[in-house]
């Protein structure tokens, strides 16, 4: 027996890495050090800092990965990688450096694993992080045929007094919404479930959705915010960020606050995209499932001075990122206040 009676390929690993040798080298920045293919990466920190300090963050994408494979769909979920972990670490002020993935198959498909890693180096070059290594394992008998998961980490740098830890946070701030492209890379089990239950089809295109299938509604890439919100705060005091990913607003929200703070929110103050209720409608979930399981159309948030909102809206509007003032910081014990009992509200 050899290693590929066993379901291993390594001449074909070692193809797949020359093909992806281009889309790594595509998002490398000037402090990336070594050659491509090594043992490690090796990264330069940044100068001009007096006192920095690295932020990490890891994260999948989770079972919309199930969706992609079924529609044979890879370019995008790359993109849900890299925004699920460089969206965390903004939220303390951090700019993204570099970016690692794991990437585990059954057996190794170029064409599919190709796409995969195009959709990671197009978030990386959106966020400004170089693609600095990765890992790819084949692992037959572990993941179907045609399966995969993906993971990832990144690590970014902020000025220590620069950082936002909560405590920048004053009774008062405004809470500003930016819209999510859709359900983004959470709350997909509940999704599976619904459309396995009522026995519908990723390529049927409900009315609501304006002429697209679910499939493609669905497989819509997790916003990355990182630029334009690391751009706002050289004329922007913002004092707290929240990225709103799995628990949705009502855990996610509170994370961002300062002792003995909560926040208030609006219903009705920002647009919930249609995908939404109609999940709502086809698996009879209450409006408190949907706000604890999705981001609603919502899918980060910044805390600003009230005499900043307009302008921080304005600015999201100029990168082309609809924004709402959705809310404010008040006194109490760290919830949310709010939650509206139906979706219409």
């Amino acid at each position: 027996m050899d290693y590929r009676e066993a379901g291993v390929n390594v001449e074909a690993g070692r193809d797949f890495v020359q093909q992806i040798r281009s889309l790594v080298q595509s998002t490398h920045r000037s402090e990336v050090l070594g050659k491509f293919g090594g043992f490690s990466g090796c990264f330069q920190l940044p100068t001009g800092y007096k006192e920095p300090v690295l932020v990490s963050g890891t994260d999948g994408v989770g079972t919309k990965l199930k969706l992609a494979q079924a529609l044979n769909s890879h370019e995008t979920v790359g993109i849900d990688l890299v925004a699920m972990c460089v969206n965390d670490i903004l939220t303390s002020g951090a700019e993204p450096l570099f970016f690692l993935d794991y990437l585990a198959t059954g057996k190794l498909n170029s064409e599919q694993l190709t796409s995969v890693v195009a959709g990671i180096a197009e978030g990386c070059r959106q966020s400004g992080a170089a693609l600095l290594g990765g890992e790819t394992a084949e692992m037959p008998g572990f993941y179907q045929l045609g399966e995969y998961d993906l993971a990832g980490f990144c690590v970014g740098i902020v000025e220590k007094s620069q950082m936002l830890d909560g405590s920048q946070v004053n009774v008062g701030d405004v809470a500003i919404g930016l819209a999510s492209q859709g359900v983004h890379s959470n709350g997909f089990s509940l999704v599976r479930k619904i459309i396995s239950d009522r026995q519908l089809d990723w390529s049927e295109s409900p009315d609501s959705l304006g002429g697209q299938s679910l499939g493609e509604n669905l497989l819509t890439p997790t916003q990355i915010y990182v630029k334009p919100v690391l751009e706002a705060r050289a004329g922007i005091n913002i004092h707290g960020m929240a990225h709103i990913t799995g628990g949705g607003l009502p855990e996610n929200l509170p994370r961002c606050l300062g002792k003995d703070q909560s926040i208030r929110i609006n219903p009705g103050s920002w647009k919930i995209p249609p995908i939404f209720p109609w999940l709502a409608e086809m698996g009879k979930v209450s409006a408190e499932a949907m706000y604890n399981t999705f981001n609603m159309g919502i899918g980060f948030v910044l805390l600003v001075p009230p005499d900043q909102a307009e302008q921080t809206v304005r600015w999201f509007e100029s990168q082309k990122i609809a924004a709402y003032t959705i809310g404010e910081v008040i006194s109490g014990t760290g919830e949310l206040v709010g939650v509206p009992e139906t979706l219409q509200e």
